[in-house]
């Protein structure tokens, strides 16, 4: 028995965009995917706290490797590892072209790799992330910083985030982490900002909105009541003629 053709046109409508919807969603998973670094309090010229979001994209091999460099652009004076239990840190030191000056003295060397190692039967296993935290500073004099990482897996494979991303142009397949700082005037407003848990929701849900994800996925439903209004009132209006 076939549908009355209104039906039928909702019916082929509705799973177009029901394709479309299952695809952005597919896009919005991958495009999160990757390495990701972020700080509340991270300022130019100060000192702060920054965590590395490391999501395991393997269905089969477990995360046993995080190698993150620190650029001579990005260099600090003090860098410190917070411990991970199941994880092992190895810092790396290298050699200043032009010294810092940090309190009236020189500093001629800093940490330039951080590297974490799982311990045995430890890891990030597939469906999981981890989340490793550095402190450290004076940051730099700059609006963002870049920290090319390299993700390790227990199959000998391995995800090298180092791409560099240039503002104006597609996010590229495999970018670098980039730690935004935060304006010196504006520490105070974030710690008071984050003082409610409400006004915290608030941001997450706005900054969820902002997403690509989020957005193709508000396009798609859009698209799909905007469908099923138009065939439901041709419908109507169908039923009108043929009544009258």
């Amino acid at each position: 028995m076939s549908l009355p053709r209104p039906l039928a046109r909702l019916a082929v409508l509705g799973a177009a965009v029901l394709t479309a919807l299952a695809a952005s969603l597919v896009l919005a998973g991958s495009a999160s995917a990757h390495v990701s670094v972020s700080s509340q309090d991270a300022a130019p010229g100060g000192y702060g706290k920054i965590t590395f979001r490391v999501p395991n994209e393997s269905d089969t091999a477990s995360t046993v490797g995080l190698r993150i460099q620190v650029p001579p652009e990005a260099a600090m004076p003090s860098l410190r590892t917070q411990s991970l239990p199941g994880w092992t840190a190895t810092l790396t030191t290298s050699d200043l072209a032009e010294p810092l000056q940090v309190h009236g003295e020189e500093v001629s060397s800093y940490v330039s790799v951080v590297e974490f190692r799982a311990e045995a039967g430890a890891g990030i296993a597939p469906g999981e992330f981890q989340e490793f935290a550095l402190s450290g500073g004076p940051f730099p004099e700059a609006g963002a910083l870049s920290f090319p990482t390299v993700q390790r897996y227990s199959d000998g494979s391995e995800s090298a985030w180092i791409e560099p991303s240039i503002d104006g142009q597609e996010e590229p397949e495999r970018p670098a982490p980039v730690l935004t700082l935060a304006a010196a005037a504006g520490i105070e407003g974030t710690a008071s900002e984050s003082a409610g848990e409400g006004q915290d929701d608030s941001a997450h849900a706005a900054a969820v909105e902002d997403s690509p994800g989020g957005l193709a996925l508000f396009l798609a439903i859009l698209a799909l009541l905007t469908a099923v209004g138009g065939v439901v009132l041709g419908w109507r209006a169908g039923r009108r003629t043929v009544s009258s």
